[in-house]
C-alpha cells in the first residue's frame, strides 16, 4: 500500500509539473528572461529576446501580426539564425524597405516560441508595438471618428482641418451615401519635405496619401497653406471611406471611379485640370473609361486629364442618376462585381455606354460654355 501511495503521488506531481508553467520556470527548464521591441521610424523594427535552459535552447521563432483591414488572420513567422546554447541573446530587424514601409501611427502584436533540447517549450503572451514618428511632438484633435495630429501651427490651425474634414465626410454622404465605418487619423506634417521623409519610397510629387486599410492618411500642410490643405483631407479622406466600404478579396474599384471621387468631394474642379478637360473635348483627345479604369499614366499631362475626366464622371452619375444609385454601385462593387457587371446592374449599361453617354455630357456642357463665353462679344459687336 505504502509503495502504490508513493507511485500515485509522484504521477500526481509530474502531471501537476506539465500543466504549470510557472513550476517549468521555477525548476529552471526554459525561462524567457526578457523579450522587447523597439521602433526606428519610417525605417525598422527592432526585436529581442533573451531566454535560458537547462539545456540548449534550439528553436526560436517570432510571430508577428499587422493591424490593418484584411480578409483573414495573417500572422508572419520569422525563423531566428542562432547558435544553440544554454543562454541566448537573439534579435531580428523588420526592414521596410523589404515590406514598403509602415504609415505613423500603426501597430502591431508579436510573440515568441522558443524550445530547447529536452522538447520544452515556451510561447510569450503577445505584446504589442506602435510605430510612432517619434521625430516630432505631436498634439492631437478628435471629433467623431476623426483625430488629426499636428506639430506645426497652433489651435485654430488644427481645428479649421477638422472643421474641413468633418464638412467633407456630410459632402461625400450626401453624394454618395457613404459613412467611415471605422475611425480616421490624420498625421499632418508641416510641408512636402517632412512628409516625405516619413515614407521609404516617396514621389517627389506626393502632398499626400491615405493608408487605406490602417484607417491612416498622411498629409503635408504649412499653415500658410491651409486652403490647398483643406482639399487634400477631403481628397484623402474620400479614399479612405470609400475603400472601407467597398473592400473585398475579389475585385477593386476602377481607378476612374475612386480618383473621381476624391476628387468631386474636394468641390469644384480646379482651373489647372478644368484647362486639361476643355482641351481634350475641344480636341476630341479625351481618354476612353477602359483606359481610366487601370492606374494612371506617369506622365503629368495625361495624369492631369485622367483626374479631371474622373471627376466628370462622377459628375455625370451624382447628377443624372442620384446619390442612391451611387451607393448601390458601391454596395455593388463592395460584392465583388466586375466593373462592367457593376455598372449594368445598376445603370443599365456598361463601360462603353458609360464612355458614350459621357462623351455627349461633356460635349454639350463645353458647347454650352463656349456660347457662354462669346455671347457677350457677340452683343457689343451690334450682332
Amino acid at each position: 500500500m505504502i509503495k502504490k501511495a508513493s507511485l500515485l503521488a509522484l504521477v500526481v506531481c509530474s502531471f501537476l509539473a506539465i500543466l504549470s508553467p510557472g513550476l517549468v520556470q521555477a525548476q529552471g527548464e526554459l525561462t524567457i528572461v526578457d523579450s522587447s521591441a523597439q521602433a526606428e521610424f519610417p525605417s525598422r523594427l527592432n526585436f529581442n529576446l533573451s531566454a535560458q535552459s537547462d539545456v540548449n535552447i534550439t528553436d526560436i521563432r517570432l510571430c508577428y501580426t499587422v493591424d490593418r483591414a484584411s480578409f483573414a488572420q495573417v500572422t508572419s513567422e520569422v525563423y531566428i539564425e542562432f547558435t544553440p546554447s544554454t543562454s541566448v541573446d537573439v534579435g531580428w530587424t523588420l526592414e521596410m524597405v523589404k515590406i514598403g514601409g509602415l504609415p505613423p501611427g500603426s501597430s502591431m502584436e508579436y510573440w515568441w516560441k522558443v524550445e530547447d533540447a529536452n522538447g520544452n517549450k515556451v510561447e510569450t503572451a503577445p505584446a504589442g508595438v506602435r510605430f510612432d514618428d517619434i521625430r516630432y511632438s505631436w498634439r492631437s484633435l478628435t471629433e467623431g471618428k476623426v483625430a488629426i495630429y499636428w506639430y506645426k501651427g497652433d489651435d485654430s490651425f488644427a481645428q479649421e482641418l477638422m472643421a474641413a474634414a468633418q464638412q467633407a465626410l456630410e459632402r461625400l454622404a450626401e453624394d454618395t451615401g457613404a459613412y467611415p465605418g471605422k475611425p480616421a487619423r490624420l498625421y499632418i506634417y508641416a510641408d512636402a519635405k517632412d512628409l516625405m521623409g516619413a515614407m521609404i519610397y516617396p514621389q517627389e510629387w506626393t502632398g499626400g496619401v491615405a493608408f487605406t486599410r490602417y484607417g491612416i492618411m498622411a498629409i503635408g500642410i504649412a499653415p500658410s497653406n491651409i486652403n490647398w490643405g483643406k482639399r487634400a483631407i477631403a481628397h484623402e479622406l474620400t479614399h479612405l471611406v470609400i475603400h472601407q466600404m467597398t473592400l473585398n478579396p475579389y475585385n477593386s474599384l476602377p481607378t476612374w471611379l475612386d480618383e473621381g471621387l476624391a476628387m468631386h468631394n474636394e468641390g469644384m474642379l480646379g482651373p489647372e485640370f478644368a484647362t486639361y478637360l476643355s482641351t481634350a473635348i475641344a480636341e476630341d483627345n479625351l481618354i476612353s473609361v477602359q483606359s481610366l479604369s487601370s492606374p494612371f499614366s506617369a506622365y503629368a499631362e495625361e495624369a492631369r486629364l485622367s483626374y479631371a475626366q474622373s471627376y466628370s464622371l462622377v459628375e455625370f452619375l451624382i447628377t443624372n442618376y442620384g446619390q442612391s444609385k451611387m451607393l448601390e454601385l458601391l454596395n455593388t462593387f463592395r460584392e465583388g462585381s466586375g466593373y462592367d457587371a457593376a455598372l449594368e446592374k445598376v445603370y443599365g449599361f456598361d463601360m462603353d455606354g458609360l464612355d458614350s453617354l459621357w462623351r455627349n455630357y461633356v460635349a454639350q456642357q463645353y458647347q454650352s460654355a463656349a456660347e457662354a463665353s462669346m455671347t457677350p462679344a457677340l452683343a457689343g459687336a451690334g450682332y
